[in-house]
């Protein structure tokens, strides 16, 4: 489930080559109250290296905050619709990738969404840096965002967003974890705790209602929810070790920017534990949560499946049952 706030979506087809001819005048006072920001989405220690291997999530809002409705237009590839700036302290600006430099300069049909946030609403959504820049080397960044509100080719009218401190460092041995997890505005390495099967599951929901996707994983069983996947579970088990890693790490990614099992990663306005049964080894807890949308709220149950692992309980599967609405 996408973190957004808005009032209307309008699904539309848009040809990338075309915009010039059909889009009409921009003002740019029509934006003059509409912000964007960013902030890191899973704060981890970030590599050099290929961005599905060692990825760089960024979280982007775009709010209204003025009196009267903010209208503007989002490609469902959102190469149409931002760019990422990095910049060193010697103010160099990193290379875009050769995808997204192909991307723009190749014909071809655009799909955008037309939304509309009333006045204190927003919209967010997640984006890898590693898909627009490259990033070769260790160093300190500055990192910066352009959303383009009319999309790429009216890129004379754009919304800049806050910068933040970009630090890279070194790249890890073969034998390190491509993904470590860390405490927010901190180094400290995030490490699972000896707790009952309740906690741990509330933990979780609780990490995936705050955006803390670092948190969120670190008492699931990754694997296991991979392997619930038919053609993906053949394709792990067919591979080696190291391909078998690279596909938890995409699996991962997936799962955040919300392309697959959709359920597991759907944000509760509410939630309350409802039964926790369990022996030495295995157990389940059952979650009564609710989904709030603009006029009802969706409640469900979901049945969180756990077991030991080196002393720790981790989810490794969940059914959900549909409560109804209210």
């Amino acid at each position: 489930m996408k973190l957004r706030k808005l009032g209307t979506i309008i699904a539309v087809l848009f040809t990338f080559a075309q915009i010039g001819l059909f889009s009409q005048t921009l003002d740019a006072d029509n934006f003059k109250d509409a912000s964007v920001s960013i902030k890191y989405y899973n704060k981890s220690i970030y590599y050099p290296g290929s961005s599905e291997d060692f990825p760089i999530f960024v979280h982007i809002t775009i709010k209204n905050n003025g009196q009267d409705t903010l209208r503007f237009k989002l490609a469902d590839d959102r190469a149409f619709s931002l760019d990422f700036n990095a910049y060193t302290v010697k103010n160099k600006t990193l290379k875009q990738t050769e995808k997204i430099i192909e991307k723009r300069t190749t014909y071809q049909t655009v799909y955008f969404r037309e939304i509309a946030l009333e006045t204190g609403e927003e919209y967010s959504f997640v984006e890898n840096v590693k898909d627009y820049l490259k990033i070769e080397n260790s160093s300190v960044y500055y990192l910066e965002l352009d959303f383009y509100p009319e999309l790429y080719k009216a890129k004379q009218l754009k919304l800049k967003s806050n910068r933040l401190t970009l630090e890279v460092r070194p790249s890890p041995s073969s034998a390190s974890s491509n993904y470590i997890p860390v405490k927010d505005q901190t180094i400290e390495i995030l490490k699972p705790l000896d707790l009952s099967p309740d906690k741990i599951v509330e933990q979780t929901i609780i990490a995936r209602q705050k955006s803390l996707w670092d948190q969120y994983f670190l008492y699931m069983d990754v694997e296991s929810l991979l392997k619930r996947n038919a053609p993906l579970a053949k394709k792990y088990a067919s591979v080696s070790a190291e391909e078998r890693e690279k596909l938890l790490q995409s699996f991962k990614a997936d799962l955040m920017q919300s392309r697959i099992e959709n359920d597991i990663i759907a944000v509760p306005e509410k939630f309350q534990i409802e039964k926790t049964t369990y022996t030495p080894t295995e157990g389940s807890v059952s979650v009564v949560e609710w989904f709030k949308y603009p006029n009802f709220s969706e409640i469900k149950r979901y049945t969180y499946k756990v077991r030991q692992h080196d002393g720790i309980w981790q989810i490794y599967d969940y059914t959900v049952v549909n409560l109804g609405t209210e």
